[in-house]
C-alpha cells in the first residue's frame, strides 16, 4: 500500500502525465517546478534549434568538434534558426541541466557523443533521468546490431548468443531511454538500412546522435525527411545569403551599415560585419528570407561599402593591401 502511494505521488509531481514509468538506471528524483515539457508527439513546428556536444575529449582538446559545424550549415540550408551550440562534459548532471534546458526552449534539439558501450557514455541514461524516463533494452535495435555489426578482428571468439563482458558492453548502445506512451517510431528513427545505430528521440524535440563525425552528419541528413513536413518554411528553402566584398575597414562602413540594419530590420534581414585578418577585403553580408527584397539591396550595398558581390569570401581578394578593421 505504501509503495502503490509512493507512486501515486511520483506520477502527479511530474510536470505532464506521459512518463510513467520509473527506472533501475535513474535515481528518485524531485518534480521539476517551472519547466515547460515538449510536445511529445514529435510533430510540433520546427523554427529554432539547439546543439549539445557532450565529451571530455573536445573540453581537453583531444578531438575537434566538427558536427556543430555541420548542424549548423544543415539547419541553415532549411531555414532552422540555430540558437545555440553549448560544449560540456561527460557529466551526468551537466547533461540532464543542459538537456532539460534546450529542450524547453527549442524546436529541434541535437546532441553529439556519448552514446558508446565504454563505462563514460552515460547520454542516454542521463537524458532518461532528464525527462523521468526508464532505459530499455529496445529488441528492434538489437536485432539490427546482430544483423549490421560485425564483430572487431580483435574478438574472433565473440557472439551474441553468448553472455561476455564484450557483448555486455555492446548492448549499452541498444539500452535506450523509451517512453511506452509515445509510439516506437516517434522515438527510435533508423535513418538508413544499412546502419544499426539509431537516433533516439527523447520528448518529442531531443535527437540523441553519435560524435563520430562520418555517422553524425549521414544520420542528420537521414532526419530531413522527417524534418521538412514541420519547418515553419515547409519547402525547405532555408535562409538567402547575400556576401559582399568590401576594401575598407570595418571602422569606415560601421555608420553605414547601423543605418542599413535599422531600415531593413522590419523586412526580416540581417546585416553583418565580418572583418578577415591579414586580408586585402573584409565581408558584408545580407541574410533573410525575401530573396527579391535582398536582391534589390545589392547596388546600394555595394555602393555604400565601395564592393562588389561575390560567391565566396576570397574571390576577390588582393593580398597586396589588407583591409583591416
Amino acid at each position: 500500500m505504501f509503495a502503490r502511494l509512493n507512486q501515486v505521488v511520483r506520477h502527479l509531481s511530474r510536470p505532464i502525465p506521459n512518463y510513467l514509468h520509473q527506472s533501475a538506471f535513474s535515481p528518485a528524483k524531485s518534480s521539476i517546478v517551472g519547466f515547460s515539457m515538449a510536445d511529445t508527439s514529435g510533430k510540433r513546428t520546427i523554427n529554432t534549434a539547439g546543439c549539445i556536444i557532450i565529451g571530455d575529449e573536445v573540453l581537453g582538446g583531444k578531438t575537434v568538434d566538427t558536427n556543430s559545424a555541420y548542424l549548423a550549415k544543415f539547419c541553415f540550408s532549411l531555414g532552422i534558426n540555430l540558437k545555440r551550440i553549448e560544449v560540456i562534459a561527460d557529466d551526468k548532471s551537466e547533461i540532464i541541466e543542459a538537456v532539460r534546458r534546450m529542450s524547453s526552449n527549442y524546436d529541434f534539439v541535437v546532441t553529439s557523443g556519448g552514446i558508446g558501450p565504454t563505462h563514460d557514455d552515460i547520454t542516454y541514461s542521463s537524458i532518461a533521468a532528464a525527462f523521468d524516463l526508464p532505459l530499455v533494452e529496445h529488441e528492434p535495435t538489437f536485432t539490427r546490431m546482430k544483423k549490421l555489426s560485425k564483430p572487431h578482428a580483435s574478438q574472433p571468439n565473440f557472439s551474441y548468443d553468448v553472455l561476455s563482458p564484450a557483448l555486455e558492453a555492446k548492448k549499452r548502445m541498444v539500452i535506450l531511454p523509451y517512453d511506452e506512451s509515445v509510439p516506437d517510431e516517434d522515438q527510435v528513427v533508423f535513418t538508413a538500412p544499412d546502419l544499426w545505430v539509431p537516433v533516439a528521440v527523447v520528448n518529442g524535440n531531443v535527437h540523441i546522435l553519435p560524435g563520430i563525425p562520418r555517422l553524425f552528419e549521414r544520420m542528420l541528413e537521414g532526419l530531413k525527411p522527417r524534418i521538412l513536413p514541420r519547418l515553419t518554411d515547409p519547402d525547405g528553402k532555408g535562409v538567402y545569403r547575400v556576401l559582399i566584398s568590401t576594401p575598407l575597414p570595418e571602422s569606415a562602413v560601421a555608420g553605414y551599415l547601423t543605418e542599413l540594419a535599422s531600415k531593413v530590420e522590419s523586412e526580416g534581414v540581417k546585416v553583418g560585419s565580418y572583418p578577415r585578418w591579414g586580408k586585402s577585403r573584409n565581408t558584408v553580408t545580407l541574410v533573410g528570407r525575401n530573396q527579391e527584397y535582398i536582391d534589390s539591396l545589392i547596388p546600394e550595398v555595394e555602393k555604400g561599402v565601395e564592393g562588389r558581390r561575390v560567391s565566396k569570401e576570397d574571390e576577390a581578394d588582393d593580398d597586396s593591401t589588407v583591409a583591416g578593421s
